[in-house]
């Protein structure tokens, strides 16, 4: 992932800012769904468009789960998030947290598909709400304290309502556990 001059620190501040709305310290978990009405951005789980789309909520709740995760509709300037509840609580984090982060960095709107029918996907728009996502559910500062203190991918996990790929992943992009081991090195 290679990202424009400075959005790394951008995501950052966006982040402690957004935890200091909430009242959050780097160390909290962060709820997306709080966010999400901290926002004025409604969520709705996929299950509850069965009335209207039977024969889609069916495949993407069977064998196309993995396909879909959540999208972000908007109507003028509202934004509503459908997001796949099939998928794990802690998955289910992170799809809301990358919808939120599009919102956040203020990502313009895009009709899903292109005039031939094909997925609209801008990797550096995705990039950057994969990104900020990350920051949002795990701070560096907690990567940081998960990695001096050991905890357990799945305590972590748990701990911040994420998935237990979600904390690898931020132990890894942070460089956590390398610089939580120099630490200890260091006399």
């Amino acid at each position: 992932m290679s990202f424009r001059r400075g959005f790394k620190t951008e995501a950052n501040q966006i982040a402690t800012e957004i935890r200091g709305e909430l009242g959050l310290s780097q160390f909290d978990p962060l709820d997306p769904w709080v966010l999400s009405e901290h926002l004025a951005i409604d969520v709705l789980p996929l299950s509850e468009m069965r009335g209207e789309a039977p024969r889609a909520v069916a495949h993407f709740f069977g064998e196309g789960c993995n396909i879909f995760s959540a999208i972000t509709i908007f109507h003028g300037t509202t934004r509503l998030i459908i997001h796949n509840d099939r998928h794990s609580k802690g998955r289910q984090s992170s799809n809301i947290a990358h919808e939120l982060s599009h919102a956040l960095l203020q990502h313009p709107p895009m009709p899903p598909l292109s005039e031939l029918g094909l997925r609209n996907f801008n990797k550096d728009l995705e990039d950057e709400a994969n990104w900020l996502a990350g920051v949002l559910l795990i701070p560096e500062q907690a990567a940081l304290k998960i990695a001096r203190q050991r905890i357990d991918l799945t305590e972590a996990a748990s701990q911040y309502g994420v998935s237990t790929q979600m904390v690898n992943f931020r132990l890894n992009v942070t460089g956590a556990r390398k610089r939580a081991q120099q630490r200890v090195r260091t006399p």
